[in-house]
Parts: structure tokens; C-alpha cells; sequence
């Protein structure tokens, strides 16, 4: 069995939205990988983040901003013949979605941003005090090009 692309944008949405959180890749100043996982918000074909203003993660982005974001869903393991091992595999349907992070500075951008990420999880909206958006590095990524892929559906 063979993975398929998914080309469908609305297949696609629905990917990101039924993900609990993603994995953020990026590439260090010597080229070397860096994933973190992390939860997210997506409204418009953006993707938002967001965590401490210094660390590692913040060092990376500042230098190189390129970034890919895989959300992976439905994972099921499955085989056709139960004594052949080659016969297992594990049925997935992900997204890969390609962009660049901006940092948001606007404390009211913020707290818009923080709305969008916390309505992903529950269905409130929520008024964040000024520490808490000063100390927090917001991150949005426009989505340049989307990949998804489904094995075994």
C-alpha cells in the first residue's frame, strides 16, 4: 500500500484542526535540525505559537525564521497477515505545512493571537493581563505551501 497525497484544501483544514498539538522544525546556524512539539491556533491559513521570550527555540527562529510544521492525526497501526512482519504498517493522515515565523510585538495582537491558540482547546475566550503578554513571544506562520499525505484511508 502506497501513501496518497491529499490535495484537498478542506481535507487538509481538517487535518490541522482535529490535531492536539504539532511539531515545529527548523534549522540552526550550523544547519542542524531542531523539532519541538508544541499546541497551537490556526484560523486564515496561519499558524500560531507562541512561548518564552529567550531559549534555544527563540535563538534559532531570530537567526532563520524558515520553518515546517508536520500535524499528524488518525494513527492506527494495522497488517494484513499477523505472522508477517513486513505486512505491518501504522495508517496515518498528516499535513506538512511550510512558512516563515514573524514575531508579533503589538499587545493587543497578542491577546488576539493568544484568543485564537487557547480556542483551538476550549471554547472561551479569555482576557490576559499585561505581564502575561509582555513576557510571552507570540509567533505566527503564513502557510506558503501545504503537503498532506494519508497512508492506509
Amino acid at each position: 500500500m502506497r501513501n496518497h497525497p491529499i490535495t484537498d484544501k478542506n481535507q487538509i483544514i481538517d487535518i490541522i484542526q482535529r490535531c492536539q498539538w504539532c511539531h515545529v522544525a527548523m534549522s540552526d546556524k550550523e544547519n542542524k535540525p531542531y523539532v519541538v512539539p508544541m499546541n497551537f491556533g490556526f484560523k486564515d491559513d496561519v499558524i500560531y505559537i507562541h512561548g518564552a521570550r529567550k531559549g534555544k527555540k527563540i535563538n534559532i527562529l531570530q537567526q532563520n525564521p524558515e520553518v515546517c510544521i508536520n500535524f499528524s492525526t488518525d494513527q492506527a497501526l494495522r497488517y494484513q497477515n499477523e505472522n508477517v512482519a513486513c505486512s505491518w504498517s501504522m495508517k496515518y493522515r498528516s499535513v506538512l505545512c511550510y512558512g516563515k515565523v514573524e514575531f508579533v510585538q503589538d499587545p493587543e495582537e497578542k491577546s488576539r493571537i493568544m484568543n485564537i491558540i487557547m480556542a483551538h482547546y476550549t471554547q472561551r475566550e479569555f482576557t490576559f493581563g499585561a505581564p502575561a503578554i509582555r513576557e510571552v513571544n507570540v509567533m505566527k506562520i503564513r502557510v506558503g505551501k501545504f503537503e498532506g499525505r494519508s497512508y492506509g484511508y
